[in-house]
């Protein structure tokens, strides 16, 4: 049996003639917490629409638990909890009184859930109070609440941290954190933020212009923002072949400068000396340092937004 919770095959969805998602093949994993990552307006909410079967695809087909979500809408929804753009809620109830409403609307038999999802998410203190008197941090713990009512098997969180102090995105950060370990849930959560993905994340895809253009591990991101030794020498292309001959791993930076994994202080000493004493001239030599944010920024060649 495949451990995929999420895959989707070729799923597009076009607007007249703008596609907005391009085939689209995610994996998700049991047991992930799945950072869907890509600039406002890449293609992540039209995407988990389609996951959620709230818009039909132009092309592809969605399988979540191994079924199609086209041919077992109903049973497959049963097992996913949703929060996508703002929550809804009703701001003149109190928090409990809306949960009471959701439970109702999903038939959830049990009472007693509601205040287990209370406790889930902080909100026991503030059960009784209206919502409208609610921090934005708190209505997004509410809606988070809502999701978690029908003890689902997948959460779906789209930018569930968008608007919110540092104080409400940690409380939210850390409350996904937990969701796989005490739950055993799977949790695909999208955001425009490198930084919040990589704090939570344990797989991540990255949508530009509604094409995934990556998806591996977190670690696999980190890799690549690792430090590597720059050189220049006067014979590049020599210099690359020689140094491969003596095994090391080289890779070209250009038409200027060759890039090396190892950045310690005596694999440069001793690449420097290889060199010289081998009749080239190393004209520069320096460690390069590039940050995740960096890594994002060049996948998806946008600058990041701020909010």
């Amino acid at each position: 049996m495949s451990s995929l919770i999420v895959e989707t095959t070729g799923l597009t969805k076009r607007y007249k003639k703008h596609e907005a998602v391009n085939k689209v093949d995610l994996k998700v994993q049991k047991g992930d917490i799945y950072g869907f990552l890509g600039p406002n307006g890449a293609g992540k909410t039209t995407t988990i629409r389609m996951l959620l079967g709230l818009i039909r695809p132009t092309e592809g087909e969605v399988h979540l638990f191994g079924e199609n979500l086209a041919e077992n809408r109903m049973s497959i929804l049963g097992k996913v909890g949703s929060l996508v753009e703002t929550p809804s809620y009703y701001g003149h109830l109190t928090g409990f009184e809306n949960l009471e409403a959701m439970r109702r609307l999903l038939r959830v038999e049990d009472p007693s859930r509601i205040d287990q999802v209370l406790e889930l998410v902080r909100l026991t203190g503030a059960k009784d109070k209206a919502v409208k008197d609610y921090s934005l941090g708190m209505k997004q713990r509410l809606g988070i609440a809502m999701a978690l009512l029908n003890e689902p098997e997948l959460l779906i969180l789209d930018e569930p941290t968008n608007g919110l102090d540092p104080a409400g995105i940690h409380e939210i950060r850390e409350l996904i954190k937990e969701m796989p370990g005490k739950f055993g849930m799977t949790v695909l959560v999208s955001s425009h933020l490198l930084s919040e993905v990589d704090q939570i994340a344990t797989r991540v895809g990255i949508i530009k212009e509604g094409k995934l253009i990556f998806q591996d591990s977190i670690e696999v991101l980190r890799k690549e923002s690792r430090p590597r030794l720059r050189l220049v020498t006067d014979s590049l292309k020599q210099a690359e072949k020689f140094l491969r001959e003596n095994h090391y791993e080289v890779m070209r930076d250009g038409e200027e400068a060759l890039l090396l994994t190892e950045t310690d202080m005596k694999t440069s000493a001793d690449i420097n000396r290889l060199l010289v004493e081998n009749g080239f001239e190393v004209c520069r030599i320096e460690e390069i340092k590039r940050s995740l944010e960096d890594i994002f920024l060049e996948l998806t060649g946008k600058e990041t937004d701020s909010r």
